[in-house]
């Protein structure tokens, strides 16, 4: 039933085709510093089973306040080269946005950096919960956004209330968590929350989280583990990354 496992069980491919959550748009935040790294990890996604890139760059007040201004030279750069190394690969971009006070000035100025059919990608600060996030959930749905919260087993100050996973799910935040947390990248604890996070059917995407060289390193182990094959099981029929973008006509 599942074409990326081997015959002694140990998945080859990751048990998505879509990727939404990464950084390879060239020189515009912490992931990849040039066309020619950018190029190297797009041709290593592809290895994973990637055919659908999405990039995520960082939308950050003070560090990476990026706009489609800066943004979409990056990413028609990284396309001209991957089109003249005839690497084939549908490659888009939205954005990661940090739910901060430049988030709260483009939300109201319709400067949002969207995926297909109104899904936002969307990022809490990792030292504590927007103050505002039930209410930035809700005002965004009302203007028609479809909310994703990015890697939410990585916010340690939710792992000791697990029910407000449970709130803000239930709220209409879709959930994304990370293939570098399944394999305990970040540490044992994400890796556990990320695992009961899928127990508890609150999964709705799965992103790479791609920055460099070393990440793709660790994905390329992991696709060759226990754990791989176990997570795949859970997560292939269950997540939207394959469905969720494609514009209807």
């Amino acid at each position: 039933m599942f074409s990326f496992f081997s015959k002694n069980k140990k998945p080859r491919k990751l048990w998505f085709n879509t990727d939404i959550h990464c950084h390879v748009l060239p020189g515009i935040d912490d992931g990849s510093p040039d066309v020619d790294t950018s190029v190297e990890l797009v041709k290593r996604m592809k290895d994973f089973g990637l055919e659908r890139i999405i990039a995520s760059p960082h939308v950050t007040q003070l560090t990476f306040e990026n706009s489609r201004e800066t943004l979409q030279p990056a990413y028609e750069s990284l396309k001209e080269r991957l089109e003249s190394e005839n690497v084939n690969i549908d490659l888009s971009y939205a954005a990661e946005n940090r739910m901060d006070e430049l988030f709260s000035r483009n939300l109201e100025n319709n400067n949002l950096i969207s995926y297909p059919n109104d899904w936002l990608l969307v990022e809490n600060a990792f030292i504590q919960e927007p103050w505002n996030i039930d209410q930035l959930i809700f005002d965004l749905q009302v203007r028609g956004y479809r909310p994703i919260l990015a890697h939410p087993e990585r916010y340690q100050y939710y792992s000791g209330r697990r029910d407000r996973y449970r709130r803000l799910h239930d709220a209409g935040a879709a959930f994304q968590i990370n293939v570098l947390s399944l394999a305990g990248v970040y540490g044992k604890g994400e890796k556990q929350v990320a695992e009961w996070l899928i127990a508890h059917k609150m999964v709705d995407f799965c992103g790479t989280d791609l920055h460099n060289h070393k990440h793709a390193d660790a994905i390329e182990a992991y696709l060759g583990s226990k754990d791989a094959v176990r997570h795949a099981k859970a997560l292939s029929e269950v997540i939207k990354n394959d469905t969720a973008f494609t514009v209807k006509k």
